[in-house]
């Protein structure tokens, strides 16, 4: 019993310093564009638990409303005849920042993806893992 008491007090003394799990809160976007984000932080598996508030966040990530350009029918005619149908696809961007809780970016990431809408979860996987590389794995 004795030469377990050692190891019990290690155990108990790493716990009572051990860190708090990083929070991040993603604010709210007019086209849900923050459930992308969310389920994408879990899927590329980012070292940060999602809050429901801001308050209880050690970050905040704000995203800029995802901006899509439709190419119409007639301009995809067009470049087929002119340009081999180059460029013929819907474009969709976005950026984001990583806000700590004094209000100072810490990290901004912007994106630029095809198809429109249909690539939500391409840009937000995108922001994910360049979050986790370029933010998380190096601070």
């Amino acid at each position: 019993m004795t030469r377990w008491l050692p190891l019990c007090l290690v155990l108990v003394a790493s716990s009572a310093f051990a860190q708090t799990p990083t929070t991040i809160y993603i604010a709210p976007t007019e086209n849900d564009f923050h459930v992308y984000l969310a389920a994408a932080i879990a899927k590329k598996h980012v070292p940060v638990q999602v809050s429901t508030t801001a308050e209880n966040a050690t970050y905040s990530l704000k995203a800029a409303a995802v901006s899509e350009k439709s190419i119409t029918t007639g301009h995809k005619v067009v470049n087929c005849v002119f340009a081999h149908c180059g460029g013929n696809e819907d474009k969709a961007n976005t950026s984001v920042q990583l806000v700590d809780g004094k209000g100072i970016v810490v990290w901004s990431y912007a994106v630029n993806k095809q198809r429109g809408q249909k690539n939500y979860q391409s840009m937000a996987e995108a922001i994910a893992k360049h979050l986790n590389d370029d933010f998380f794995k190096k601070h």
